[in-house]
C-alpha cells in the first residue's frame, strides 16, 4: 500500500494527516509545535506512522504547509497553507458546496473564498494582533482559570450576553478581562463576551470581501461550540464544521502529496 503525507506546521500545533492510495484518510495526529519545529514534527510523524504500522518506504510524498513548512527537512515539497486549506475543505465536506472558509489559527485569521473546483479565487488575513485568534482564547483560558476545551459550555451557561471585550490589543484585552472578574461579573458571561468579540473582529474582516454560500470553520479553534455558536449569530448563517476540523489543512496537503507523486511519475513515464 502506497501512502501519501500532509504536514501542517503551525504556530501552536502540528498537524498530520496521512491517506492511501484509495485517498482515504488512515491516519493523522495533533502535537505541540514548541520552539524545535523540525526534531517535533519529525518526532510526532515518526510515533505516528508506527502506530499505525507504516513503513517508511511505504511513504511515496510528504507535502509539508502552515506556518513553519520550510523548517521540516524531510518534505519533499512545501505548499501555501491557503491553498492546503482550500483542497481539505473540498474534501472533507464533499457533500456540501464550500465557497467560503474561515480558519482562525493560533496567532492569525484567515477568509478563504473558492470556487466549485475547489481553487483560491481570494483570501484575507489578519494578523496583526492576537485580540481575534487561538492564542487570545488560550490567554483568556488562563486568566479566566477555565480549561479552554470548557469554553464552550461554560459559554452556553451564559444567562448575560451584553458584556464584551472591546480592546483590539490583546495585551490591553487580557487587562479588561481581569477587570471584569474584579467587577464581579461571572466566567461564562465573560467567555460569552469574548466569543462575541471574536466573532466581531472576524466580521469586521469578512466586510472586506463578500462572503458565499457554504461556510466552513476550519481550525482548532472550531472545537469551541460557544464560538461557533458566536459566529453563526453574528454572521446570521449556519456553519459547516468538519468532524476533524483542526486537521484540514493537513488533509489537503496530503492530497496534494499523492496529485504531486502522480504528477511526477507520469512526467516521468512520458520522458
Amino acid at each position: 500500500m502506497d501512502y501519501f503525507t500532509g504536514i501542517d506546521i503551525g504556530s501552536t500545533a502540528i498537524k498530520i494527516a496521512i491517506i492511501d492510495e484509495d485517498r482515504k484518510l488512515v491516519a493523522w495526529k495533533v502535537a505541540p509545535t514548541g520552539s524545535k519545529f523540525n526534531e517535533n514534527a519529525r518526532d510526532a510523524y515518526n510515533a505516528l506512522i508506527q502506530e499505525h504500522n507504516i513503513r517508511l518506504p511505504e511513504v511515496q510524498h510528504i507535502v509539508s504547509t502552515g506556518y513553519g513548512r520550510r523548517l521540516y527537512k524531510s518534505a519533499d515539497d512545501t505548499v501555501s497553507e491557503i491553498t492546503a486549506n482550500a483542497i481539505g475543505a473540498s474534501t472533507v465536506s464533499h457533500e456540501h458546496s464550500i465557497r467560503t472558509i474561515i480558519n482562525i489559527g493560533g496567532q492569525d485569521s484567515k477568509i478563504i473564498k473558492i470556487n466549485a473546483q475547489g481553487f483560491v479565487q481570494n483570501f484575507i488575513m489578519n494578523d496583526k494582533c492576537a485580540a481575534g485568534t487561538g492564542r487570545f482564547l488560550e490567554m483568556a483560558s488562563r486568566n479566566l482559570e477555565v480549561d479552554i476545551d470548557q469554553m464552550g459550555e461554560q459559554h452556553k451557561r451564559s444567562l448575560n450576553r451584553s458584556l464584551t471585550v472591546n480592546s483590539t490589543c490583546a495585551v490591553f484585552a487580557e487587562t479588561e478581562i481581569i477587570s471584569l472578574l474584579a467587577d464581579g461579573n461571572k466566567k461564562e458571561d465573560i467567555i460569552a463576551g469574548i466569543h462575541t468579540s471574536i466573532a466581531r473582529r472576524i466580521a469586521r474582516l469578512a466586510g472586506r470581501t463578500t462572503i458565499q454560500d457554504d461556510v466552513l470553520f476550519d481550525g482548532g479553534t472550531a472545537h469551541n461550540s460557544g464560538l461557533i455558536e458566536a459566529l453563526e449569530e453574528e454572521f446570521m448563517r449556519d456553519f459547516i464544521v468538519p468532524e476533524l476540523p483542526q486537521i484540514t489543512t493537513a488533509v489537503g496537503a496530503a492530497y496534494m502529496a499523492m496529485d504531486l507523486f502522480l504528477k511526477k511519475n507520469l512526467h516521468q513515464t512520458v520522458s
